[in-house]
């Protein structure tokens, strides 16, 4: 069984005596409904399980319903065997974004405290994004439980969660931390094994089912079925959720996410998905992905300054998947061989600024970059022990121009910190920290 750190975060809101319902959103196949299936077997006498997408007909217990007791009596005429004991029973609402219905009962469930419930969905169908309503009338009347529920984004596997899938102890993370913060080399070993396991989160990604499958069997083609999989079910979610009036946009700009990682200038341009394409065809189908959780924005800065969302271009952006894996699995096949052999010649740069992404974007984080006219263009900046840190991802050996150019200017740019990582150990030459890529995980202090 996968250890994913969301076990905490539930155990934790287990224990505040006046938690809400817990509303856990993410993309698909992430491993929610694993996780709070096993939570609440562990935590719980009993639980209610309730898939609005493989019973629709549990929709009915929610429509009209305006106290606990009357979805309870529904639910139980509906599902065999059930238990509903107060203060023993955990009800989990699983596809939730298919019953909005059932999102405004939260409020009712959080005031009259006798059960615990745990959502899990996308949330697609309850953002607005042209969602399709089965039942207007029904539909009619729900909103959203403000100040009633607790919202927390789950991720797919992190590769701190890939190291513990694949035997990295905690001794092993607390002694990396340790030559994190004293600067000082990682020992050989320990280098090359680090090293060649962030090559294989690379191109497992952190999707449960090709994570177990890659531990089980370290069979690359198998991994890659399941990822390609995941993408059909993605493409599938826009059919589904989006109106007949964009969805062909939405899967049009999907599909151009390889090409626009591909240029040397990774800026989003939106004549990238078709010819003559401008924004105002393609600019929701993008927030739709989003939103999903399939992709992330990485904004360009106007100034290398803090706050970074205060100074962040909202029309210039470049756009990364949130799972490097799967932005893997829609390249040719083979692609996974180069990967791990370090052969990509000029691709290698987008798939390394993809783990990047996918590492800080798992953290929460949200991402930035720098890019001038003049040709001044840094992979992230980040906030780092407080002060505004530029990053730079290099695939290979090669050199930081434009961080060196900025770090020379202090009294343009603000900048005193850069790290470099790459296929390096750790390191400083003055203001500039090599890391192994490996480290990213780590830099989480803000």
């Amino acid at each position: 069984m996968l250890r994913r750190k969301i076990e905490s975060y539930l155990e934790e809101w287990k224990r505040n005596s006046n938690h809400k319902p817990l509303v856990i959103k993410g993309v698909r196949q992430c491993g929610k409904t694993y996780s709070v299936q096993q939570f609440a077997k562990t935590h719980y006498n009993h639980f209610v399980y309730v898939d609005f997408v493989e019973n629709p007909d549990f929709k009915e217990a929610f429509y009209g319903a305006k106290t606990v007791d009357t979805i309870i009596m529904n639910l139980s005429a509906i599902i065999e065997n059930a238990k509903f004991i107060p203060n023993e029973t955990c009800l989990i609402f699983d596809e939730l974004q298919d019953c909005p219905e059932a999102r405004t009962s939260l409020k009712y469930f959080k005031m009259d405290g006798r059960y615990d419930v745990i959502c899990t969905g996308s949330l697609l169908g309850v953002k607005g994004y042209g969602s399709k309503k089965k039942n207007k009338e029904k539909d009619k009347g729900s909103s959203v439980p403000v100040g009633y529920e607790t919202i927390v984004e789950m991720f797919p596997l992190d590769f701190e969660e890939f190291l513990w899938a694949n035997g990295i102890s905690e001794e092993i993370i607390a002694l990396l931390k340790k030559h994190l913060e004293t600067e000082t080399p990682v020992t050989a070993a320990i280098h090359k094994r680090m090293s060649d396991l962030l090559r294989q989160y690379a191109v497992v990604g952190g999707m449960p089912e090709a994570v177990n499958t890659f531990i089980s069997t370290h069979d690359i083609s198998q991994v890659v079925d399941i990822q390609r999989g995941i993408i059909d079910e993605y493409k599938d979610d826009m059919v589904k959720y989006a109106d007949d009036s964009f969805k062909n946009r939405i899967r049009e700009c999907f599909e151009s996410i390889p090409k626009q990682l591909s240029k040397e200038n990774k800026k989003f341009q939106y004549s990238v998905i078709k010819k003559g394409g401008r924004a105002a065809q393609y600019y929701e189908s993008l927030q739709w992905i989003e939103d999903a959780g399939i992709a992330k924005r990485c904004y360009n800065l106007s100034a290398t300054e803090l706050p970074l969302d205060g100074n962040a271009k909202e029309d210039v952006f470049k756009v990364y998947m949130q799972d490097t894996g799967l932005f893997l699995s829609m390249l040719e096949y083979g692609t996974q061989a180069d990967v791990l052999k370090g052969n990509l010649l000029g691709y290698k740069g987008a798939i390394y600024e993809n783990i990047m992404a996918d590492i800080l974007s798992k953290m929460g984080r949200k991402l930035y970059y720098f890019h001038k006219d003049s040709g001044l263009e840094v992979d992230f900046v980040i906030r780092y022990k407080g002060k505004c840190t530029l990053l730079e991802v290099k695939a290979s050996s090669g050199n930081v121009k434009s961080t060196n150019t900025i770090l020379k200017h202090p009294e343009v740019y603000h900048v005193t910190d850069a790290i470099k990582m790459g296929d390096y150990n750790v390191g400083r030459d003055g203001q500039l920290l090599t890391l192994p890529f490996y480290m990213g995980f780590l830099l989480t202090e803000v």
